[in-house]
C-alpha cells in the first residue's frame, strides 16, 4: 500500500482500545469506561500503511483518541501474527486531567494488560510524579515502576535535587484501590536519606478517602509541655468514617477521636477525648460533642447539638473551641411558606466562675407555631401564633425579687395580629398593625412573684414612610426614607419575673417594633413615638453606602430597661447605625447608642479589609457600666486578625484581643507558613493571658508539615518553585 504523505487519515483501530487499561480509572467510573471501550476509536497520522506482512505501521505524529484518552507517539507497529504493539517515543498517554504517562519506548501485548515501558514517568493531577527506569503492565490491573523516584516537586534540568523525594526499589501502582505501594523505600530531603520503610503504602491523588496515617503536628503548651498528634484515618464504607489521634506529651496522655457518618437523610458527627495528665493527676479527663442533622417525612427537620466535658478546663487546656457555656440542644422544625413550627429542648452547662450550675436556667423547653393568612375580605396578612417556654433550675431555693436562685417558671402565649399596607398620595406608604397577646404564667419556688397570673395585652400602630430616590449626574443613586411610627401597647396588671427578657438589644431591627424586649414575657407599655429615616447611595465604582438614625419617645418610663440598653426614661439614645463599602475590598460597619449628654452608652464598630495579598478584620466594642447587666466596670475591647503574603510561598497571621480598659492583652497569636507545590510548613505560637481559678494563663506553640501530592489540599492558590539560578 502506497504512503499518504502529509495526509492525515483516519481508522477505526481496535488494537489502540485497550489502552484505556493504562487509565486507572476510578472504580465507580468502571462500568462507564466498558461503555466506552465498545466506543470506536480514532488513530490520526502523517503515514499509514499495512506492510506486505500484514504489519500495520502508523508514524509521525501519531495520536490514538478513545473516550477521554489520548496517546501520542513518534510510530506505533502492530504485528497482527504476534500479537504485539511496539511503539517508539517520546510516548504521551493522557487520562482526562488525571493521570499522564512518559516513555521513551513500549511493548506490549495485543490487550496490553501485560508489557513493558522503558524509561517510564507516570504523573498524578499534574502534581505527583513517580520516574522509573522501566514500568511494567502486570494483568490489567497493576503498574510496576523499579528503581523509582517519587516527588511533588518540581524537578530541574540542572541536576539540582527536588526538596523532597521517595526512593524506591519497586512501587506497584493498584489501579483498582487507587493505592501506591513502595518497597525498599527511602525519604530523602535534598537528596539526603532521612528514614528508610522496608514498606511504605499511600494514597494515590485521585482517591480522596483512604484508611491510613494523615498529617501528623507538633505542639507545644506552658501547661502540657511538647508533645505530638499522630492521627490514623479508617474508612468504614462509602458513608462512615473514623480519626484516632493518640496525642502524647511529657504530661498528657490523651486520645482523640472524631467518627462521622452520613445517611440517606441527615448525617452525625461525634468529636471526643479521653486523658490522662497532670494537671489532674489520678483523674480521667475528656469531652464529647455530637451534632447531626436528619430530613424528616413532611418537610420535618430533626437537628442536636449535645456538648459535655469532663471539667471546667479542659478545652481550654487543650486548645479547643472557647466556650464559657455548654450548650446542648435537640430542635424539630418544619418551615413552609406560610407555616413554621419549631421545638426545642435546651440544656446549658456553665464554664464560668462567677455562676453557680444549680441557678442557672439549665433546662430550657420551647414551642414556637405561626401561621400566616391573607384574607380577602380585609386585604392584608394575618398571623396566628402559639408559643410555649419552660425553664428550670435544679435548686429548690425560693427566688427573692433580687435574686432568682432556684426559680422555675413556665409561659403559654396565643398571640393574634393584622397588618396592611396603603399607597396613599406624593408617593407615602402607609402601614397599620393591630394585634393583641393572652399569656399565662406559673412560678415554682419563689417567694416574691405571684404563682399564677394570666393577662391580655392589646396594641396597635400606624407607620408612614416615604421613599425617595435621586440620581446624580454622576450615575450614582441615593435613597432617602424619612420613617414615622404611632404606636400604642397595654400591657395589663401583674407583675412577673422577666428572665427572657433580662437584656435588651437596641438596634436597627427592632426600631419599628411595638415591643422592643427579647421574648414575650415583657412587653413595653402605653404610648410611643418613633422617628428616623434610611439613607443609602450605590455609585458605579462599587462605593456604597448606607445609614439608620432612629429615636423613641414613650409616655411612661420603664423600669425594666436597663441603663445601657439606650431605652431607659421616656426618650431613648439616639441610634446610629451605618456602613460604607469601598468596592470589593474595604467595608465598615458602626453602630452607637448617644444619649443626652452627647455620650455613647454602646458603641461597635467593625471593619474588613481585603486585597489580593492580605486581609484584615477588626471589631471595637465599648460598653458603658451597667449594675443591671452585671457589669460594674466600662468594657473596651479590641479584635484583630489579619494575613499578610510575604511573597507567592510565604504567609503571615496574627491574632490580637486587647482590653482597651485595662491596658492589657487577653489573647494573641502569630503564625508563619511556607507552601510550594510539594510541602505545607505551618508554625504558629498562641497566648491566653486570662486566667480564672480553674484556667491558668498558657502559651501554645504548633507546628506542622505536610508533604502535598498524597491527597492533600494545601489550598486555593499553588505556587511552584522557579528553577532558574536567579
Amino acid at each position: 500500500m502506497p504512503k499518504t504523505g502529509n495526509l492525515r487519515r483516519r481508522l477505526l483501530l481496535s488494537a489502540v482500545l485497550p489502552w484505556l487499561a493504562l487509565a486507572d480509572a476510578p472504580v465507580q467510573a468502571q462500568a462507564v469506561s466498558q461503555q466506552e471501550l465498545s466506543a470506536p476509536a480514532m488513530l490520526v497520522a502523517d503515514q499509514l500503511f499495512i506492510t506486505p506482512d500484514r504489519t500495520l505501521v502508523a508514524e509521525g505524529n501519531v495520536e490514538a483518541f478513545q473516550g477521554d484518552t489520548r496517546l501520542r507517539a513518534a510510530k506505533i507497529t502492530f504485528d497482527q501474527t504476534t500479537g504485539t504493539l511496539d511503539i517508539e517515543g517520546p510516548i504521551r498517554i493522557d487520562q482526562g486531567d488525571t493521570i499522564t504517562i512518559l516513555a521513551s519506548a513500549a511493548e506490549l501485548d495485543r490487550d496490553l494488560r501485560n508489557g513493558l515501558l522503558t524509561g517510564a514517568r507516570m504523573v498524578f493531577q499534574q502534581q505527583l510524579q513517580l520516574a522509573s527506569l522501566q514500568m511494567s503492565r502486570v494483568g490489567g490491573r497493576y503498574t510496576q515502576l523499579y528503581k523509582t523516584a517519587a516527588t511533588s516537586c518540581d524537578v530541574c534540568d540542572d541536576g539540582r535535587p527536588p526538596l523532597w523525594q521517595i526512593r524506591a526499589e519497586r512501587v506497584t501502582h493498584d489501579q483498582l484501590e487507587r493505592q501506591l505501594y513502595f518497597e525498599s523505600a527511602q525519604f530523602r530531603i535534598l537528596d539526603v536519606p532521612v528514614f528508610y520503610f522496608p514498606a511504605l503504602r499511600l494514597p494515590d491523588p485521585s482517591l480522596d478517602r483512604a484508611t491510613g496515617f494523615l498529617i501528623p503536628s507538633l505542639r507545644s503548651t506552658s501547661n502540657l509541655g511538647t508533645g505530638i498528634k499522630l492521627p490514623y484515618f479508617f474508612t468504614l464504607g462509602p458513608h462512615r468514617d473514623l480519626t484516632l489521634a493518640p496525642y502524647i506529651s511529657s504530661s498528657t496522655r490523651t486520645l482523640d477521636l472524631r467518627y462521622r457518618q452520613a445517611f440517606r437523610t441527615g448525617r452525625i458527627e461525634f468529636n471526643g477525648a479521653y486523658t490522662r495528665d497532670d494537671l489532674y493527676r489520678g483523674e480521667g479527663r475528656g469531652y464529647a460533642f455530637l451534632e447531626g442533622r436528619f430530613q424528616l417525612p413532611h418537610d420535618y427537620q430533626l437537628s442536636f447539638d449535645f456538648k459535655t466535658v469532663s471539667d471546667d478546663a479542659y478545652l481550654a487546656d487543650y486548645g479547643l473551641p472557647d466556650l464559657d457555656r455548654l450548650r446542648s440542644d435537640i430542635v424539630l422544625e418544619r418551615a413552609r411558606r406560610d407555616r413554621l413550627l419549631r421545638a426545642s429542648l435546651t440544656h446549658y452547662k456553665t464554664l464560668r466562675d462567677s455562676e453557680i450550675q444549680s441557678e442557672i436556667p439549665s433546662g430550657i423547653a420551647e414551642v414556637y407555631y405561626q401561621t400566616r393568612h391573607h384574607p380577602a375580605l380585609t386585604g392584608g396578612e394575618l398571623r396566628l401564633t402559639l408559643q410555649g417556654h419552660g425553664h428550670h433550675r435544679s435548686s429548690s431555693r425560693e427566688g427573692t425579687e433580687e435574686f432568682s436562685y432556684g426559680r422555675d417558671l413556665t409561659r403559654l402565649t396565643a398571640d393574634i395580629e393584622w397588618r396592611r399596607i396603603w399607597r396613599l398620595g406624593y408617593g407615602i406608604l402607609a402601614e397599620w398593625e393591630i394585634g393583641g397577646a393572652a399569656d399565662a404564667f406559673r412560678s415554682f419556688d419563689d417567694g416574691f412573684y405571684t404563682e399564677r397570673l394570666t393577662r391580655f395585652t392589646p396594641r396597635s400602630a400606624v407607620t408612614f414612610r416615604l421613599p425617595m430616590t435621586r440620581q446624580e449626574a454622576s450615575g450614582a443613586t441615593q435613597y432617602l426614607e424619612p420613617i414615622l411610627q404611632i404606636g400604642w401597647r397595654n400591657e395589663g396588671s401583674g407583675e412577673v419575673a422577666s428572665e427572657e427578657s433580662r437584656f435588651v438589644e437596641f438596634d436597627q431591627g427592632n426600631l419599628l417594633s411595638l415591643s422592643r424586649f427579647a421574648e414575650a414575657d415583657a412587653r413595653e407599655d402605653g404610648l410611643t413615638l418613633v422617628y428616623g429615616a434610611n439613607w443609602a447611595r450605590y455609585a458605579p465604582s462599587g462605593w456604597q453606602a448606607y445609614a439608620t438614625a432612629g429615636h423613641v419617645l414613650r409616655s411612661e418610663a420603664d423600669p425594666r430597661f436597663t441603663k445601657s440598653s439606650g431605652l431607659g426614661g421616656t426618650s431613648s439614645d439616639l441610634l446610629l447605625a451605618g456602613q460604607i463599602k469601598f468596592g470589593k475590598g474595604l467595608a465598615l460597619s458602626t453602630r452607637g447608642l448617644l444619649n443626652g449628654s452627647f455620650n455613647f452608652s454602646k458603641a461597635e464598630l467593625r471593619g474588613d479589609w481585603t486585597t489580593h495579598r492580605s486581609s484584615l478584620s477588626g471589631t471595637y466594642l465599648w460598653l458603658g457600666t451597667d449594675p443591671d447587666e452585671e457589669r460594674d466596670e466600662e468594657t473596651s475591647e479590641l479584635w484583630l486578625d489579619g494575613r499578610y503574603d510575604l511573597n507567592p510561598n510565604w504567609s503571615a497571621s496574627a491574632r490580637l484581643r486587647y482590653d482597651v480598659s485595662d491596658a492589657r492583652a487577653t489573647r494573641a497569636g502569630l503564625g508563619v507558613a511556607y507552601s510550594n507545590e510539594c510541602v505545607t510548613v505551618d508554625v504558629s505560637v498562641n497566648r491566653r493571658y486570662t486566667s480564672t481559678t480553674s484556667v491558668e494563663p498558657t502559651t501554645d506553640f504548633g507546628f506542622t508539615i505536610s508533604l502535598n501530592g498524597f491527597s492533600v489540599n494545601s489550598g486555593s492558590k499553588q505556587y511552584r518553585r522557579s528553577c532558574s539560578k536567579t
